[in-house]
């Protein structure tokens, strides 16, 4: 085991040698990296990373559906999480451009909603397994069945 002293100062001598960068780069031999020197090429992610990931990019979502619309709080739960996939989906700014369809959740009219998001170029676009289950959960307010 690591005292939490020398835990620390290996911290500080890896982030003074690796540097932080917060988007995927290739390092000095190839090797896709990120953060302060994980290389994703060969060692990849654990899984619980990536649920802590997931964890982050949720909240994140959801922090700026609060941001951009003071309605979304008033939602049912589900009709919030449909909102968060799609958020996490293709991002608040691209949402954003689904005028109708927002103003549609707003005013509780589901049914136009699911109709807006059938329209577009999303729903053509993401797995149909993904899309109508996002549909049929703003039509019905309801959880989808899992078997």
């Amino acid at each position: 085991m690591m005292s939490p002293d020398a835990r620390e100062h290996v911290r500080r001598h890896l982030f003074e040698d690796e540097g932080l960068r917060l988007k995927p780069y290739t390092d000095t031999v190839g090797k896709l990296t990120i953060g302060i020197g994980r290389n994703l090429t060969d060692v990849g992610i654990s899984a619980m990373e990536a649920y802590d990931m997931l964890d982050h990019d949720i909240d994140k979502a959801v922090h700026a559906l609060v941001d951009r619309y003071p309605w979304f709080p008033d939602l049912d739960p589900v009709r919030q999480a449909v909102l968060v996939n799609l958020c996490f989906n293709m991002g608040p700014a691209s949402l954003a451009k689904f005028v109708n369809t927002l103003a549609a959740i707003e005013r509780g009219d589901y049914v136009a909603a699911a109709r807006g998001l059938k329209m577009s170029l999303w729903f053509r676009q993401v797995q149909a397994s993904r899309s109508m289950r996002l549909v049929n959960m703003l039509i019905s307010g309801d959880w989808p069945v899992t078997s």
